[in-house]
């Protein structure tokens, strides 16, 4: 793997009518991030970044990109390796 590559790690699909399809993890240069989701909107699916739920019961991403293009980036390969699977 290269160091600046992103790669799938796992898909991990969920059964049931549940909104959230599926969680994934990544291996992002040269780091794992986990509980990125697969979630079924009301315009298809879009990828969830990691979150947690906060003091306030907000809930909040820990992990997110930092410009558009880095976004549809990665929501495209996951969302391609999900359809693929």
């Amino acid at each position: 793997m290269k160091e600046n590559s992103v790669e799938i790690s796992r898909i991990h699909k969920l059964d049931g009518d549940s909104k959230t399809k599926a969680f994934v993890d990544i291996f992002l240069g040269g780091i794992i991030v986990k509980g990125l989701r697969v979630v079924e909107g009301s315009n298809g699916l879009f990828l969830g970044m990691p979150r947690h739920q906060g003091k306030d019961g907000k809930w909040y991403n820990t992990v997110y990109p930092t410009t558009k293009e880095i976004s549809q980036e990665l929501s495209d390969l996951v969302l391609e390796a999900y359809k693929g699977e």
